[in-house]
């Protein structure tokens, strides 16, 4: 799939030269910085130096004051208090923290994990039933809530206080919580908008620890889940993320909870951690309990202080992980193939499918990875207790959310943001769904926002990549949405002829290159999926590539090589 490439404004030419030489870097360097907003020495040095010290005070958020009087009242009556989360990573690791934190101070206590399959995402009247069942005064809910106007109202009818963390959107009505605690509420003042789910979770802690004397050294050790949240939910790593998720991968690289330990273990990981690690190699395990069978399997792992309970949970996600790929994989096969077999698809704006059949828990998946393929918004829907339900996905700049809103009446729920969402409808109006959520979407999305687009940083010659390039960029981290890791693009390179096809089947490049500006310097480089190039490049022809540059570590030794995520010949710039 062609991709267009997108080259980020430079920063101004004079403050980008008047940084450099107040730091001592290169020019490309400052740029990278000042494109991030830094333009001072002292940006620069809160930038590189995270602190603690930065965090705002947790009181700032609206109706914190309300929720940590209730939780200390709670405590001193001997009160059962139900942490309530999500399924999902940023669910999990959000009531592994308050949980654990409560249980160190308090022992009547316990967690509750919605059923994916059985009661769906968010608060549940089942849920609300249980905690009345078993004598709950409190339900704390976590990554969710904010949208549960009906059944917060009837966990109020059954004598039970609620206090919300969330950090979604809000509808229309404020939930009548006791105390709502989501930055993004109308009329809270809180300075930083993105935390986690987790996040919110863990200001409330930070709170409570504040008003009861409890040292913050004592709640630093929960930040390892706190990153874990950030990087899995994809939130902006910015502000208070970035120093959440920079001294929680410190945390997590150096002593993480046995839980932890145990995933990377199982996933083979014996390295730094960074925010792809915990992306590509922690969350789809802590997902996959709840996608498979249970969350509840996650939060017991999150939470063990028995290494062999750690251990065997470990193994049993990892596993669910390992069958989860199976059935996603699956699927995909059966959704490219409907998507073939219908001449309607050809000049549709919008993938929607529906089958019965289809594991609810790997539908979100699904939907990313047919946006690879057919690069436009897409939804996937199976069924569940009698209804269509399903995960919806968007491209690049569109705005989902806004689209499934415009087909409202046809829905029974909805929920999500600009990129993903979820949605339920009754079977009878899947067509007329598909048909209104088409029409809006031709209607409102532009043809450039059907082309995938990759965002490069700068252009850059192969003669400015050195050692010491890469220790000052790599500074930069944690990589995340809003400080990405630099994409950079070089023009004119050519391979020096020893350039080969690798993989399994041979479909991905390994290529010295060179650049015609600077021909005696040569830099190796890797390119996934990029081997029907390799014709072209074998003929020695020059061509352009935008990359990321890594550290590659083989056999004790190391060496800095570029990543390339795309190339474009003469015929194509």
């Amino acid at each position: 799939m062609e991709k267009k490439w997108v080259i980020k404004e430079r920063g101004d030419s004079v403050v980008v030269r008047q940084l450099a030489g107040a730091l001592g870097v290169s020019e490309s360097l400052a740029n990278l910085m000042v494109q991030r907003g830094i333009t001072t020495a002292a940006e620069s040095h809160a930038f590189f130096n995270p602190s603690l010290e930065f965090l705002h005070d947790p009181f700032m958020m609206k109706d914190m004051n309300i929720a940590v009087d209730r939780l200390s009242t709670a405590i001193k009556k001997n009160e059962k208090i139900l942490v309530y989360g999500d399924y999902d990573v940023d669910g999990t690791t959000a009531v592994a923290l308050v949980y654990s934190f409560l249980k160190e101070q308090y022992s009547n206590v316990e967690y509750y994990i919605p059923d994916r399959y059985k009661e769906g995402y968010g608060v549940s009247f089942q849920g609300i039933d249980f905690a009345e069942q078993n004598n709950c005064k409190i339900i704390i809910t976590l990554d969710c809530g904010i949208k549960a106007v009906e059944k917060i109202s009837y966990a109020k009818s059954k004598g039970l206080d609620v206090i919300v963390c969330d950090h979604h959107y809000p509808g229309y009505e404020i939930p009548k919580a006791l105390a709502v605690l989501d930055p993004k509420q109308p009329g809270c003042t809180y300075p930083y908008k993105e935390l986690s789910g987790c996040g919110v979770g863990f200001k409330l802690v930070h709170a409570y620890s504040k008003i009861h004397g409890i040292p913050f050294s004592a709640i630093a050790a929960y930040l390892d889940l706190v990153a874990v949240s950030i990087a899995s939910d994809i939130v902006p790593i910015t502000g208070e993320n970035r120093i959440l998720a920079y001294f929680g991968l410190k945390q997590l690289n150096e002593s993480p909870r046995m839980g932890l330990k145990e995933i990377l273990r199982e996933a083979e990981v014996f390295r730094a951690l960074t925010v792809e690690d915990v992306v590509f190699k922690i969350g789809p395990r802590i997902n996959a309990a709840g996608r498979m069978e249970t969350g509840s399997k996650a939060v017991e792992l999150l939470i063990s202080n028995n290494s062999k309970l750690a251990t065997g949970i470990s193994k049993e996600i990892n596993n669910f992980n390992i069958e989860r790929r199976t059935i996603d994989r699956v699927i995909t096969t059966e959704a490219m193939r409907m998507i073939s077999e219908d001449q309607s698809n050809t000049n549709a704006k919008t993938t929607v499918l529906y089958n019965p059949a289809w594991k609810k828990g790997v539908i979100g998946i699904v939907a990313s990875r047919l946006i690879e393929t057919y690069y436009r918004p897409t939804v996937i829907l199976t069924e569940s207790n009698g209804f269509a339900t399903g995960s919806a996905r968007s491209v690049q700049g569109y705005d989902l959310y806004q689209a499934i809103e415009a087909c409202s009446d046809l829905l029974e729920s909805f929920g999500g943001h600009m990129f993903a969402a979820g949605l339920t409808l009754k079977k009878e109006n899947i067509k007329p769904f598909i048909e209104r959520f088409e029409q809006y979407v031709n209607r409102t999305i532009t043809e450039d926002q059907l082309v995938p687009r990759i965002f490069i940083d700068t252009e850059l010659s192969f003669s400015e990549i050195n050692d010491e390039f890469f220790r000052v960029m790599s500074q930069f981290q944690p990589f995340g949405p809003e400080n990405m890791s630099p994409l950079f693009v070089s023009r004119n390179v050519f391979d020096t002829g020893s350039g080969r096809m690798v993989g399994a089947n041979g479909e991905h490049l390994k290529l010295d290159l060179c650049q015609e500006s600077s021909p005696t310097k040569s830099v190796p480089a890797i390119g996934f999926n990029l081997a029907n190039n390799f014709e072209y490049i074998k003929a020695r022809n020059p061509f352009d590539i935008c990359y990321s540059i890594e550290m590659n570590e083989f056999r004790g030794s190391k060496n800095l090589q570029l990543n390339i995520r795309d190339i474009k010949t003469a015929e194509e710039r």
